[in-house]
């Protein structure tokens, strides 16, 4: 399997990596976040732009990307505009969706993007594309926050931001009992084990799937998502805290 390298971080080598979602709605609190972030034990920030209140003003999200990049100095930063109907903050035309993520790839300024992969495959082919020509990371994203499909489907769903060229397939779900944890489990085991030849993403979201998100490095998760503040998504827990378990599970999985 290959691997991700983001300004140094390598991605699927070693115990999961850390994100930390960054989800202010005015400039001034996005900054302020950004320049929180470093006491915190992360390897990667995450700007939910679909918070920022002026999101769809191309010049204003550039501008605050481009002070974002600077807050953040070599910490790797993906930039992320979460719809609504997978759990975002607010809806977005296609077409502003295409220049939005268009913009932000050839901005120089994000080192990965986050790409919605059933946004239709023209679109987020395209998207893919420019992020790569631009030199940047996709992460290819699914989520579901009504249930969790059986395993064949969300095998399927990973397998498919692969084929679309996704560098980091991922996969988020709402589990309605523990039978649900499991399933995502042994997705994403079954996922690195047959077909995936790059570090994917999966989590079992609320705090039912918390667990999710401290066993990756067991079932083969590469990315997990803590807390700096606010959540992003239900079941994420402070940075801290995760990189304590994080750590932990992978000196004991070292003795093996």
């Amino acid at each position: 399997m290959k691997t991700v390298t983001l300004r140094g971080v390598e991605i699927g080598a070693g115990a999961p990596k850390v994100i930390v979602p960054i989800v202010g709605r005015t400039r001034a609190y996005i900054l302020a976040q950004a320049a929180g972030l470093a006491a915190l034990p992360l390897d990667m920030a995450e700007w939910r732009a679909d918070f920022y209140e002026d999101v769809l003003d191309l010049n204003k999200t550039l501008d605050t990307l481009k002070a974002l990049r600077a807050a953040l100095g070599d910490l790797p930063l993906l930039f992320t505009f979460r719809t609504r109907r997978e759990g975002g903050e607010r809806e977005i035309s296609p077409e502003d969706y295409r220049a939005l993520n268009l913009a932000a790839a050839r901005s120089g300024d994000a080192d990965a993007v986050d790409v919605e992969i059933f946004s239709g495959d023209e679109l987020v082919r395209q998207i893919i594309g420019a992020v790569h020509a631009a030199g940047g990371a996709v992460v290819g994203s699914s989520h579901d926050h009504r249930g969790t499909p059986p395993r064949e489907e969300l095998t399927a769903r990973l397998r498919k931001a692969q084929e679309l060229g996704a560098d980091l397939p991922k996969l988020a779900v709402m589990p309605q009992s523990p039978d649900d944890v499991l399933t995502l489990l042994g997705a994403t085991q079954e996922m690195v084990r047959r077909w995936a030849d790059r570090p994917v993403i999966t989590m079992s979201m609320a705090p039912l799937g918390t667990v999710s998100r401290l066993c990756g490095e067991v079932f083969g998760s590469a990315m997990t998502f803590g807390t700096a503040g606010q959540a992003s998504a239900p079941g994420q827990i402070p940075a801290e805290e995760l990189r304590q378990v994080l750590d932990i599970l992978h000196r004991a999985l070292g003795e093996q």
